[in-house]
């Protein structure tokens, strides 16, 4: 295979992430399998990749601290992006990979990108012993429950551990999370309960940090609507034990569809539907010459949260082939606590 032809194979799914988010919002060919209703997990297999679903994602974040109370950020993620349904081996493969890997500290937001094809060992997921790499970037372990997490770039590394001290939960209603009005949807679940320790290795040298950790699991063929022009999607960590886990899409007309999950301290869940999660802007700061929100009231009203979350560094933009805003935040008012901030669709 020349080059150019393999450069336009890797890039192809990029070029239709930028424009829909990795075609999340056009209609998948027929051949894609789509999710439905009352879904079945069977672990740990659905650890695992599911090449017949178009889109998928091992998506991890760590809001951190250091000894001396500096705190940090850490995004892992493996995506998977199939050209066709099905897996062959080698250069036969349908399947293309690439990884996104960041620090963000209270000063500087590091990130880099890794590219690979499916089917030459390049990169992939095994479920069991558990192992989702591409080239030498690894979440790995013996069980999904116990893991180790390394990735690298020019200016940054990092070398953490994670152990579960809680059950998977569940998003939407057992998984099946709906997206739209009209109905588009995608299996959706998380661990949510890591403790992580580690070293970040930053310009200035290597830090030791500790902190929590959030791994969402994620796949379809067409999670959105054709009307949706982004989303904001925030994972959210109560000092009072309890977890919150909210999005909304953000709709070409103006109007949003919003869902919510909220997670008990023992990993009791109660999913919210359309509206009851609401997320406002209060704050804008220039980044990229783009203007992000970067101060937001949230509130879930049935749960008495009314809460404002503020980026740690408004300047978190993962200013990679597919740009986005990413990074840690802190909350106040009615909870307080750390979590995670993804927005995307900021042109």
């Amino acid at each position: 295979m020349n080059a150019r032809l393999l450069l336009f194979l890797c890039m192809w799914p990029l070029t239709a992430m930028a424009q829909g988010f990795s075609g999340l919002g056009s209609e998948a060919d027929a051949e894609f399998a789509n999710p439905a209703p009352n879904p079945l997990f069977s672990f740990p297999a659905d650890h695992g990749p599911h090449p017949d679903y178009r889109i998928e994602w091992w998506y991890l974040t760590a809001t951190l601290e250091a000894a001396d109370g500096t705190p940090y950020g850490l995004q892992w993620t493996l995506f998977r992006s199939a050209l066709a349904p099905g897996e062959d081996d080698g250069w036969a493969s349908p399947q293309i990979w690439f990884a996104h890997a960041a620090v963000t500290t209270p000063d500087a937001h590091l990130a880099t990108e890794r590219f690979a094809r499916g089917g030459i060992g390049q990169a992939g997921v095994e479920a069991a012993p558990y192992r989702a790499w591409i080239d030498e970037w690894a979440l790995e372990g013996p069980t999904l429950d116990l893991l180790s997490v390394t990735a690298n770039g020019s200016d940054f590394a990092y070398d953490m551990s994670l152990e579960a001290q809680g059950p998977l939960v569940f998003h939407g209603e057992a998984g099946f999370s709906v997206k739209s009005a009209e109905g588009q949807a995608s299996y959706y679940y998380s661990q949510p309960f890591f403790d992580i320790t580690g070293t970040l290795t930053l310009p200035e040298g290597e830090v030791a940090v500790s902190g929590q950790a959030w791994l969402d699991r994620e796949w379809s063929s067409q999670p959105l609507s054709d009307t949706q022009s982004g989303w904001d999607w925030f994972s959210l960590s109560f000092d009072q034990g309890a977890k919150l886990m909210g999005f909304q899409l953000r709709q070409t007309d103006g109007s949003t569809f919003s869902s919510a999950t909220w997670i008990e301290a023992d990993g009791t869940t109660t999913a919210y539907t359309d509206g009851a999660f609401t997320a406002r802007p209060l704050d804008t700061s220039n980044v990229a010459d783009r203007d992000i929100p970067t101060r937001w009231q949230v509130t879930l009203p049935a749960r008495d949260v009314d809460v404002t979350v503020t980026a740690m560094n408004p300047n978190a933009w993962m200013g990679l082939s597919i740009p986005y805003w990413e990074g840690p935040v802190g909350i106040t008012g009615s909870h307080t606590g750390r979590g995670y901030l993804e927005m995307t669709g900021y042109e």
